[in-house]
């Protein structure tokens, strides 16, 4: 069984020496993968130097572009695994074998890292802690599943999901619960697993101000009445067959 750790980075030099000797113990079966969104400082021979493998896009696609860009990656190289975590230390690494481990016993297809039914370990701004709510709730009125984190971005799937997610639309800056409520109408099982999560260690974050969350919660909400005119009268039409070479 082949996993691939995927690790979106914009300008992360600072916190990738912090985060991939970490993975390199708890998941040493795993291949890293950086793709570096176009970084203006040495994040990608930093990786380099930690054994990563590394992706170097030529412009600034955004973090959801950089995410697809590894399922992309996984699709082609025939992982049969993934986990997406960034590259601030937010995402504790000592949890990618709890994700991990539903899906490979096949009781999901992803395993979605949740900080309310586990733990954080930094203060969250009011309207942030409003937008998490409101789109936790949203997801779980949807998908008609008790959704707890619907913003988190940890998360284990398998191969299904990887090559789905490689071919469909995918959002370039926020994928967060529109991809979750994709996933359900899809036909995808999606289940939730406590993880602990921190502040990042160094860089701002792309939630770091009032206007950057009030700009994503209007994005997302948008996003997501998109994806429900595009996909619900598809419900379980979109899991793509297993091709004759996955079956093999």
């Amino acid at each position: 069984m082949r996993i691939l750790i995927i690790i979106p980075a914009h300008n992360e030099a600072e916190n990738l020496p912090h985060v991939l000797p970490r993975l390199r113990e708890v998941a040493p079966e795993a291949d890293i993968l950086v793709v570096d969104d176009h970084s203006t400082d040495a994040t990608a021979r930093v990786a380099r130097s930690l054994g990563a493998q590394v992706v170097r896009l030529p412009n600034n696609l955004g973090y959801g572009g950089a995410v697809q860009t590894g399922f992309r990656y996984g699709a082609e190289q025939g992982y049969d695994f993934a986990v997406m975590m960034d590259a601030d230390g937010q995402h504790d690494p000592a949890f990618v074998p709890d994700l991990l481990a539903p899906v490979m016993a096949g009781e999901c297809d992803v395993a979605l890292g949740s900080r309310h039914m586990g733990g954080m370990t930094y203060r969250v701004g009011g309207v942030r802690k409003l937008g998490m709510k409101l789109f936790a709730w949203i997801t779980s009125a949807l998908t008609g599943q008790k959704v707890t984190d619907a913003t988190s971005g940890f998360q284990a799937m398998n191969r299904d999901v990887m090559v789905f997610f490689a071919e469909e639309n995918y959002p370039s800056d926020f994928p967060d619960a529109d991809t979750l409520i994709m996933l359900h109408f899809a036909g995808f099982t999606v289940k939730e697993a406590p993880v602990v999560m921190h502040e990042r260690i160094a860089g701002e974050s792309m939630h770091g101000n009032v206007f950057k969350n009030l700009y994503y919660m209007a994005k997302m909400l948008l996003s997501i009445f998109m994806v429900y005119l595009r996909y619900h009268t598809q419900a379980g039409a979109l899991r793509p067959a297993a091709s004759a070479e996955d079956a093999s």
